[in-house]
């Protein structure tokens, strides 16, 4: 969205914000490719997890950042939060969805009928609730409908789910495979009573 748009939907969901921030760039599939500079920092915020196309997003951020700049990135660790019962992605997860530009049946189907409550302290006292269609079998038949008639449509949905610790180590793999320009850097552990950690990625060495 445009500062505009990010206006008019602070205002339909009841938003209260204070001072709207300028948007230098919009494209309206996400892609970095519209970005015709590079930067010391990249900061992503919730935001990774959500990328159909894992390998090829790292790569895009790692075209657009200096030699000596780094990644940023703010993660929900999968234990404390929604997608608690999910598995961890695996490497041959991120290879497998080389290529996709929309979320696939699988992971439509897991946040909505897979997922469980979203408070973090919960989580952490070890009362994880129960997935979503263990309530209501339903759900499953809500995903797949409403992935049905989406007509290859984007629908914003988690593509992947990491702890500090397989984030890491995908990384790693996938930087030391040659198929991301990224490497890590720094992965810190995840805060008590929380449901997200950090991570720092730099530019990989030729």
């Amino acid at each position: 969205m445009d500062k505009q748009g990010l206006i008019n939907r602070a205002n339909a969901i009841g938003y209260v914000y204070t001072v709207p921030v300028d948007i230098d760039y919009v494209s309206s599939t996400g892609d970095l490719s519209i970005v015709d500079k590079k930067f010391d920092f990249c900061l992503s915020s919730h935001c990774v997890e959500h990328q159909p196309d894992l390998i090829y997003h790292l790569n895009q951020v790692a075209r657009i950042l200096t030699a000596t700049g780094r990644y940023l990135l703010i993660i929900p660790d999968k234990r404390y939060c929604f997608d608690h019962f999910i598995a961890e992605s695996s490497i041959a997860d991120f290879i497998g969805a080389r290529g996709n530009k929309v979320h696939t049946a699988k992971s439509v189907i897991e946040h909505i009928a897979l997922a469980t409550h979203n408070d973090p302290v919960r989580h952490w006292t070890g009362d994880h609730g129960v997935p979503r269609f263990r309530h209501n079998l339903s759900s499953v038949s809500v995903a797949m409908s409403q992935y049905d008639t989406s007509a290859g449509a984007y629908i914003d949905v988690h593509a992947w789910q990491f702890t500090p610790q397989s984030f890491r180590s995908g990384i790693e793999v996938l930087s030391n495979l040659g198929l991301i320009g990224l490497e890590v850097e720094q992965v810190y552990a995840t805060p008590h009573n929380t449901f997200e950690f950090c991570a720092i990625l730099k530019r990989r060495l030729a």
